[in-house]
């Protein structure tokens, strides 16, 4: 469907860009190479963005994929693939906001591999027998993107400790 989006706003010579969000699993599925195919042949502004949370549904993802990072498979359509630490918002920002950047200039699609670890099941009620609550619980305590943002913004003094209780207030009450 972004591709889709993405070969309208082309059409209709807008700076929109297009961006699906897709797991690791999903970029094994015919659908991913057909529309990465279409949108690299076609020039498209579309950032197919990869959250590699290492498990495609219950498999490890390394076992049903044979390359280490996704964003390599951009090499096969002519486009960019970018690899970033999940984990730091700001990295992702930094590298989508480059993609976008180029995708509005005209110069086409990309892949942004966004490395992160699924904390919870696959859905609701799963037993999670694939993995140990031991990993599970080291991935948290060492990547968890919240407190590393908080101690970002903190040390840059972009932000108070006083806004960010402010803002985790405000999501608990929503």
């Amino acid at each position: 469907m972004a591709t889709g989006a993405a070969l309208a706003h082309k059409m209709q010579k807008t700076d929109g860009v297009a961006v699906t969000f897709f797991g690791d699993g999903a970029s094994n599925r015919g659908t991913f190479h057909e529309a990465a195919n279409m949108a690299a042949v076609w020039n498209l502004p579309v950032i197919f963005l990869c959250e590699n949370n290492q498990w495609a549904s219950t498999t490890p993802y390394r076992t049903t994929t044979s390359v280490d990072d996704i964003a390599v498979r951009a090499q096969g359509y002519g486009m960019p693939g970018v690899i970033v630490d999940g984990n730091d918002v700001f990295a992702i920002y930094e590298a989508a906001k480059e993609l976008v950047e180029r995708a509005r200039r005209g110069e086409g699609p990309s892949i942004l591999e966004c490395k992160t670890y699924r904390l919870k099941g696959h859905f609701v009620g799963d037993p999670e027998m694939y993995r140990t609550k031991k990993e599970v619980q080291k991935v948290q305590d060492d990547t968890d993107p919240i407190p590393r943002f908080e101690q970002k913004v903190l040390k840059a003094k972009a932000m108070t400790k006083k806004e960010l209780e402010s803002i985790r207030k405000q999501v608990e009450d929503e």
